[in-house]
Order: structure tokens, then sequence, then C-alpha cells
């Protein structure tokens, strides 16, 4: 398929397809749900904390800034960010691994996957028009979503996804694009959010090496470590000096044509968006370090065990008794495999939503 074929016949307006494929998903339910949907932070402990749907539109900036800077496809870009976590469960990371184990204890192999998830909501699940489901996205859009920077060959991908989208290719350059702007808006942002609410010190950080170099440039305007202020320019210049750095590294490794459209890489081949060597060692530091101080923090493993046993608990009373479910979830399960349907309708949940059907069916 070309980068802009579409699987069903689309008739075309004044905008690129890739901005259509933009306009597509921020209409969709599943993108208004990513509003209350966890990213590291139960988004109702705190007005500040981001959410799935905060982080989208950071990741969506940060990718169309850097794809601009390459010549790459800034809509495309734009469009992959916005879409990249849809199938995201509550909870986070700890709800979609608690959702996967459900499955798998229930005898569907397959499991749960994030990624494969949000390509499930734009091509089946998301239902917006009479003749088939999904969304209609162009190809480059859907290979987006389904890869990484890598090549995405799960057992769960028969010969049809192998044949249509290259399963040994890594994805476009505008997908490595939005996976690395994704990295930079979730290590930034988590810092910010962590800090804020005296998860961690910036001093827990300042061992860093990337941390030390931002932290002496925002000293340098005569800021303190501690004030607002400071910790408002520590997290803009880290992102600054992030897609600075990478623009720089990757610019050598792309082709010098106009738009470089949907442009495809053999697994074989190094991947041309990337860190060079020095920042990348100190970024995997760095989120070394976050995993330990902040991410375990007692606070965050306690709203997340709680949220692991929603959603376990959540899975157990459907499978007893559908008619716990919405009808229109009810009518999917002579059709199709009645766990998936559970599984699907969960994944769609925001938190506060997972949280009230829970009190509701167990009566707390």
């Amino acid at each position: 398929m070309e980068c802009t074929d579409r699987f069903y016949p689309a008739i075309s307006d004044f905008r690129d397809p890739f901005a259509r494929d933009r306009d597509r998903v921020i209409h969709t339910s599943s993108f208004r749900r990513l509003e209350y949907k966890t990213q590291v932070f139960i988004n109702h402990e705190g007005d500040y904390f981001r959410t799935r749907l905060t982080h989208s539109l950071e990741v969506s900036q940060i990718a169309r800034a850097v794809a601009t800077a390459l010549n790459c496809h800034e809509s495309l870009a734009e469009t992959i960010a916005l879409a990249h976590d849809l199938g995201h469960t509550p909870f986070g990371h700890v709800g979609g691994d608690m959702l996967d184990m459900c499955l798998k204890d229930d005898g569907n192999e397959n499991g749960f996957e994030h990624n494969f998830q949000s390509f499930r909501v734009v091509t089946k699940l998301e239902k917006r028009y009479a003749p088939f489901d999904g969304l209609n996205l162009t190809f480059a859009t859907l290979e987006g979503i389904l890869k990484h920077s890598y090549p995405y060959r799960k057992p769960f991908l028969g010969k049809w996804y192998d044949e249509v989208f290259g399963l040994d290719f890594h994805p476009s350059l505008e997908a490595m694009i939005v996976d690395l702007a994704d990295e930079i808006a979730y290590i930034s942002h988590d810092i910010d959010d962590g800090i804020q609410y005296g998860l961690i010190a910036f001093e827990d950080i300042l061992e860093n090496d990337l941390v030390a170099l931002i932290d002496e440039k925002v000293q340098a305007e005569g800021l303190t470590r501690g004030s607002t202020l400071h910790r408002y320019r520590f997290v803009g210049m880290l992102i600054s000096h992030l897609v600075t750095e990478l623009v720089a590294s990757s610019r050598p490794n792309i082709p010098d044509t106009s738009k470089i459209l949907c442009k495809t890489i053999p697994a074989s081949e190094p991947v041309p968006i990337a860190f060079d060597t020095t920042l990348s060692t100190q970024i995997k530091m760095l989120k070394k370090i976050l995993f330990q101080k902040l991410y375990r923090h007692e606070r965050i493993v306690s709203k997340m065990h709680a949220g692991k046993e929603c959603i376990k608990k959540l899975y157990l009373a459907f499978r007893e008794d559908y008619d716990l479910l919405p009808k229109k979830h009810r009518l999917k399960i002579d059709g199709r495999k009645p766990e998936r349907v559970v599984a699907d309708y969960i994944a769609g949940m925001s938190d506060r939503y997972a949280l009230k059907r829970y009190r509701e069916i167990y009566g707390l």
C-alpha cells in the first residue's frame, strides 16, 4: 500500500490525508477519555498531574517540532502522537499488565498489549461510519500506531499484518520521531510532577550528568534550586536540550530531500532517528533513577496496587456475569471471544469510571 492509501474509499477535501487522520482521532470518544486516564499519578489526587490526554498533547508538540526540523511530515507525526496512547487501560501501565494477566489466566494466550490495542481502537472499536468499523485512517498512520521505532513482530499478529505492514521493517521516520518525543515528554514532565507534589526532591536526580548540565544553565539565569521558576525553567530547558540534540544527531542520517514521506527502513539497518551515544546513556541513567526514586515511591505503588486490584475484580465480575456489561457490549459476546469483549470494555474505561463500576459491583 502507498502511505496515503486507506482501506475504504474516502472523499478528498482541502486537508492533506494525515491532517484528516488527525481530525478523526481528535473527535473520537477514546481520545476524550484520555483526560481521565492515568499517566503516572492518578489524576483525581490533584489537578496539576499529567494525564494520558495532556501527555499525548505534549508528545504531539515535541514531535511536530522535530519533524519540521528534520523535513519530515509534520501532520503525520502529530497524528501518530495523538493516537499512540488510545489503547492504554486505566491506571497506566500496571492496568495493562493486570489485564494481560487476566486474559492469559483465562486461556487467551495473546493477552493484552497496549500498542496493538491502540491499533484496534482506530481500526475496529471506534464506530464512526455505517459501512465499516474504525476510522479508515491512512496506511502510514496505522503503521505508526502499530509500531514504535523498531520492527513489531508479535505472536498474535498473523500473516495479513506481515504482508500489509512489513513487520520486519522499521516504521516511518515520523513514527520514530514520535517514539523519542514520547520519551522526552514523559521524562521531563514526570520530573515536574514528582517535584511539584513532593514525591522526589531535585537533589534526588542531581547526580545525573544531564540533570547537572541543565541545572547549571538554569542557575546561570539567577534562579535558585527549590523555587517554582527554577522547576519551570529546568523542565523547559531539558526539553529544549533534548529536542535540539535529537535533531542534530539525526539530521546527518536523513537524505536531503523535501518532505520524505513514509520512508521505511529494513530491520538490518540502524535507526536514523536517535540521540548520540553519550546523551542516550545519560537518559538511560536518568530513567533508572526515576524508576527507583519516583515510580517506586510508596504513594505511587499503593495507588497502582489499588488500580490493579480494581482491574482484576472488574474482569472477574464481568466474566462471571455478562449482565453486568452495558447492552452494546453484551450484544458482542455471541460473535466474538467473550474475554476479549470484557477486556475491550475495561481498557476503554477512564480511571474514575473504573472505580465507579468497581464500587457499584462490590458495594463499597
